[in-house]
């Protein structure tokens, strides 16, 4: 049997983002949340790397966030950076083999139609190339959710699986190195 919200609530997805980060800054500031902050702790970069592969994905960012906040004050935070950005990798990979495998031939058709050929045809032809990948790896690069901009590097032609392994990580590790950094006081 499927749950269903109850009819007063119109935008049960944004609900459900807005109550993790909710969580996560309760994981973060909570007394409460003691226990918890001391069990996350004691997982040591086994966490860190699960909070890596969570970094990634729109639903679970709020509380891997969080997460890295408090492991940050018991771990090294380049080595923690390190691993989660490998978590983070993981976790992009796995849309961008979906996007790459399931989705080709729906983006090609998309691809096609006369509003994506209007817009392609206003970015010249050299610059095309570079505004698919730029505009992916700015948004993994930034707290928004990754699905948007690896669906944007996956379908990019000029991106092979070792370009996005290059870009994943290094962009994934910069942003969790400075969430770790802001975590540990430093």
């Amino acid at each position: 049997m499927a749950l269903y919200p109850p009819k007063w609530v119109k935008y049960p997805k944004l609900l459900t983002l807005a109550a993790t980060f909710v969580a996560a800054y309760l994981i973060v500031s909570a007394s409460a949340m003691q226990p918890l902050r001391e069990f996350l702790a004691n997982t040591g970069y086994i966490g860190t790397f699960v909070a890596g592969m969570m970094y990634v994905y729109g639903f679970t960012a709020g509380p891997a966030t969080a997460i890295l906040l408090v492991l940050a004050k018991s771990q090294n935070i380049f080595i923690a950076a390190a691993i989660a950005g490998f978590g983070a990798f993981l976790g992009d990979f796995v849309i961008y083999k979906i996007i790459r495998q399931s989705f080709s031939d729906e983006l090609d058709t998309f691809a096609k139609e006369w509003a994506v050929i209007k817009i392609i045809s206003l970015i010249p032809q050299r610059l095309m190339s570079l505004v698919l990948p730029a505009l992916g790896a700015i948004i993994v690069a930034s707290p928004l959710p990754d699905e948007i901009g690896v669906t944007l590097l996956a379908a990019s032609t000029s991106i092979n699986d070792r370009s996005f392994f290059l870009i994943s990580y290094t962009l994934n590790t910069l942003g969790i190195l400075a969430v770790l950094y802001i975590g540990s006081g430093a």
